[in-house]
């Protein structure tokens, strides 16, 4: 009992901190409360994500101020048509010393940092979006044949223009995987806009204020973790994923009618942790089917395909999404 009452003290501080941060990232970018929570999500769940938006809607801003919030190192790559992966990974250069030895010494590139920005990383080609790979699930890189490990915590926070299509690439199923959350960064009310504009356009730009340091980031990671889940949001959790696979058995026609590919076991451990996370946020213990609900278009929508034809109809994965985890989060309540 003494360890349960302890774990509950530790979530209601963690659950606090996270409110001070929320309004402390408030403070610059204004407005988009949903997108903030996910984006704090991804860090306190210890994963990656990717900001879909069109231009000016203050991704950039987002990723620097979360650097800022949460205490972490923080570099920026612009990923351009010609940015190679030495660019991203650094590389190796022959130096002379003053006694005329030659050495070779490693420069390191921007990716040795705790909070990366990958702005528009589909302007990257395929090969260097390679680079990322091993760094966003190992946490390291090979370069010449060594490995050398990341910053501690280490994050990727990539942008992509929706519209954009000249002189892009699609990030590979691969990669997309890789990413916890895709977080779709709409236009703001007209309210938040006129709020952006009194606040962006006078003398003095809002500022944020650091709350949490790169090792308490790290205990709120551990501390997520140790979150209890119900056996019922597990199963709940299994049931929506496996759904959404048009080969399986017990998935509807809905997904069968429309769906190419679905999502892999990597697509469940996401669910499991970042509906802790929605939970904690939201000031409870433990998470509900709300929460997997809430956290279902977040984390399957870039693990999914819609097929040609569903295309052709005019379908969208968001209303797929939706009726599936509507339809399963509905009976297993009811249940």
């Amino acid at each position: 009992m003494a360890n349960d009452a302890d774990l509950v003290a530790q979530i209601e501080v963690l659950g606090a901190k996270l409110g001070a941060a929320r309004a402390s990232i408030s403070a610059r970018f204004i407005g988009q409360p949903r997108v903030v929570d996910l984006t704090l999500t991804a860090l306190i769940c210890g994963g990656h994500a990717v900001l879909i938006g069109l231009p000016g809607l203050g991704k950039t801003r987002l990723v620097d101020t979360l650097s800022t919030v949460m205490g972490l190192n923080g570099n920026r790559i612009q990923f351009t048509p010609d940015l190679m992966p030495a660019d991203i990974l650094g590389s190796e250069v022959l130096e002379t010393s003053e006694d005329g030895k030659r050495h070779f010494r490693f420069i390191e590139g921007p990716i040795f940092c705790q909070l990366l920005m990958a702005d528009e990383i589909n302007r990257a080609s395929p090969r260097t979006q390679s680079a990322l790979l091993q760094a966003m699930q190992e946490k390291e890189v090979t370069i010449a044949g060594e490995h050398r490990p990341l910053g501690v915590p280490f994050h990727v926070l990539a942008t992509q223009n929706p519209i954009e299509q000249e002189g892009t690439y699609p990030l590979p199923e691969a990669q997309l995987d890789r990413f916890l959350v895709q977080i779709d960064v709409p236009y703001p009310d007209r309210q938040t806009e006129k709020d952006i504009l009194i606040a962006t356009t006078g003398s003095v730009d809002a500022k944020s204020s650091q709350i949490f340091t790169a090792q308490e980031l790290l205990d709120a990671q551990a501390l997520l973790r140790r979150m209890p889940v119900g056996e019922n949001i597990v199963e709940m959790i299994l049931d929506l994923v496996r759904a959404c696979r048009p080969g399986d058995a017990n998935a509807p026609d809905i997904i069968r009618h429309n769906v190419s590919w679905g999502p892999g076991p990597r697509a469940a451990q996401a669910l499991m942790l970042t509906v802790r996370a929605q939970a904690l946020l939201e000031g409870r213990l433990a998470p509900s089917a709300e929460d997997v609900r809430a956290m279902a278009v977040p984390v399957l929508e870039h693990r999914m395909a819609l097929s040609f034809a569903a295309r052709a109809r005019g379908e969208s994965i968001h209303n797929v999404i939706n009726t599936v985890a509507d339809q399963i989060t509905t009976v297993a309540s009811a249940a």
